[in-house]
């Protein structure tokens, strides 16, 4: 008798962190021996995450209704990649799934590694910017418009930093609540403008050419370039299959263009390695086209990415270490700046006051 099957949609993505777990668990319980619907059943009663159990329930039913399991991956693509779904069916066609399985469980491992040392090297600044727009904030709401009365009735010239603040005050107490509206709609405007699909490539192209910013966001994606690329071939997939899988695993439009284009030339018959150092672009460096072709001629292709890739991410480390360092001064400084400026506008006047007091 054959399970109704179920079909979902979803209205948000799946935490990477339940898939991670998803995988390792399933690939633990298939070498055990354990049949996979049986599988499927018991890590659906353990998962917390409702959108993410219902997903185990659908496959379930499906593969009870006779379905291979890639085929069944493939109804949710919020919750499994393609790069996921790739190295599924390949350990189906092998029968290596639960080999395939530690793979996926070791990679998703690595990718969320990356993916929070790059998110890492960005809290500390985020958050110092974070503090000094809150605390500009609240200067200009609720501290300047009520010193704008008290300066204005001193009968003594203010000095010409007080004038400054005292007008940027005036502008707040008559117009803050405006200004505020409209740089929330156009922050609004602009983030919806990055996302068209003639505005999203010139903005991915301009992250990419920002000092160490850029250099991080590259550095990743040669990482997840060489990881997957190198797990794909591994495993046995067609070199112009695992191109096309891993482009959909980039995240940036312009690696994305570029590895579409390689794929393109390779069915002309051209290397990678030959396709990239023709290319004469930044984004790889020839420490990588040469080493491909190197990997190429030797016919060890898949390890030399993986090397790339390991190599890659230690210099995210490096980067990200040096980032906070350069950055963190020319942070403090422009705080330190903004507090002495405020400090000098307000004491001034009063210095000048209590002087013309005493001289009386």
């Amino acid at each position: 008798m054959k399970l109704p099957a179920l079909t979902i949609t979803l209205n948000s993505s799946v935490n990477v962190v339940e898939v991670v777990l998803f995988t390792k668990h399933l690939s633990i319980m298939l070498k055990a021996g354990i049949p996979i619907h049986e599988a499927f059943e018991t890590l659906n009663e353990q998962t917390k995450h409702p959108v993410f159990q219902k997903i185990l329930k659908a496959v379930s039913a499906d593969i009870s209704n006779g379905s291979a399991l890639a085929t069944s991956l493939k109804k949710h693509p919020k919750a499994f990649n393609q790069f996921y779904i790739s190295m599924i069916e390949v350990g189906e066609e092998a029968g290596t799934l639960d080999d395939n399985l530690v793979f996926l469980s070791e990679q998703l491992t690595k990718d969320l590694a990356l993916k929070k040392k790059i998110q890492g090297a960005m809290l500390y600044p985020g958050l110092v910017l974070f503090a000094t727009l809150i605390m500009s904030g609240f200067l200009s709401f609720f501290v300047l418009p009520s010193l704008v009365d008290f300066f204005t009735n001193l009968n003594i010239p203010l000095p010409l930093p007080t004038r400054i603040l005292l007008a940027f005050a005036q502008l707040m107490k008559d117009w803050g609540v405006v200004i505020l509206l409209s740089l929330l709609g156009l922050l609004a405007f602009l983030r919806f403008l990055i996302t068209l699909p003639g505005i999203k490539p010139l903005w991915h192209a301009f992250l990419l050419k920002i000092p160490l910013v850029g250099t991080l966001l590259m550095y990743g994606q040669l990482t997840r370039f060489g990881r997957n690329l190198g797990i794909l071939l591994k495993s046995g997939v067609p070199i112009n299959k695992s191109l096309k899988v891993t482009t959909q695993t980039l995240s940036s439009i312009t690696f994305q263009t570029i590895i579409l284009d390689i794929t393109q030339k390779l069915e002309a018959g051209k290397s990678i390695g030959d396709i990239l150092s023709q290319k004469n672009n930044s984004l790889f460096p020839p420490l990588v086209t040469k080493m491909i072709a190197v990997g190429e001629k030797t016919g060890k292709l898949d390890e030399t990415l993986t090397y790339l890739a390991n190599y890659y991410e230690e210099e995210i480390d490096t980067v990200s270490k040096s980032f906070s360092t350069i950055l963190e001064p020319f942070l403090l400084l422009g705080i330190g700046l903004l507090v002495g400026f405020v400090a000098i506008a307000i004491i001034s006047p009063i210095y000048e006051l209590t002087g013309s007091i005493r001289g009386q």
